[in-house]
């Protein structure tokens, strides 16, 4: 396994460059890319799902992306301690019928000392919205990167 930098423990900017990291792998919509920042045995709750090992990362977020098209995510620090790390988000996306969702959530991180996510856990609210609604397009540019966003 490849080490990921930063590595824990972190302090303010460390911990906001994980956050940063991940959300620009997540937006690459690409699960092998995203996967390689988990440990191999990565284990994850997910909604109600449990996820365990990279090729299950894999597999859950093929399927994702499947179904939630033209995703666009923000991630924002909420906390961190150590090797642990709390995020809230935001992602917009829609449904193969063409309606769009705001899904707000938590995730709460803790990384292997080589700087990979060995547990994830997140709780995720979906919101459907209008497209006129939509305030997330693509990638967030780096012009951006820090920035917090709405909560509604």
């Amino acid at each position: 396994m490849a080490p990921r930098p930063p590595f824990p423990p972190f302090d303010e900017n460390t911990a906001r460059q994980k956050v940063q990291a991940a959300e620009d792998a997540w937006n690459t919509r690409d699960p092998e890319k995203v996967s390689l920042a988990y440990t191999e045995d990565s284990v994850w709750r997910n909604r109600d799902q449990h996820v365990v090992g990279r090729a299950q990362i894999v597999e859950f977020l093929s399927a994702k992306w499947a179904r939630e098209l033209d995703y666009a995510l923000r991630k924002e620090l909420w906390g961190f301690r150590g090797n642990r790390i709390a995020v809230r988000f935001q992602y917009e996306s829609h449904d193969t019928s063409g309606q769009w969702f705001r899904s707000y959530g938590n995730e709460l991180w803790e990384f292997s000392d080589e700087g990979l996510m060995r547990r994830r856990e997140a709780s995720i609210n979906d919101r459907p919205i209008a497209e006129s609604e939509r305030r997330i397009f693509g990638p967030r540019p780096e012009s951006e990167h820090g920035l917090e966003f709405p909560v509604f």
